[in-house]
């Protein structure tokens, strides 16, 4: 299926958002993620369900001064 992380087209095969992070190598790291613009708490991105054409956002937190 096609959908867009981050504003850019990717294909995958990911049937869920936590098998995207994996395939992504973010599978571990601490973000936070959204689809169609709402937010999908750690415990939830397991059980939800990827669709052709989802907006996902990946974020990470950034350290600075």
């Amino acid at each position: 299926m096609k959908i867009i992380v981050n504003g850019e087209a990717h294909e995958t095969s990911a049937p869920t958002l936590a098998a995207l992070l994996d395939t992504l190598g973010k599978g571990e790291a601490k973000v936070a993620t959204s689809v169609n613009e709402a937010f999908v708490p750690k415990h939830q991105r397991a059980d939800h369900t990827l669709q052709d054409g989802d907006r996902v956002e990946i974020v990470a937190p950034r350290q600075g001064g």
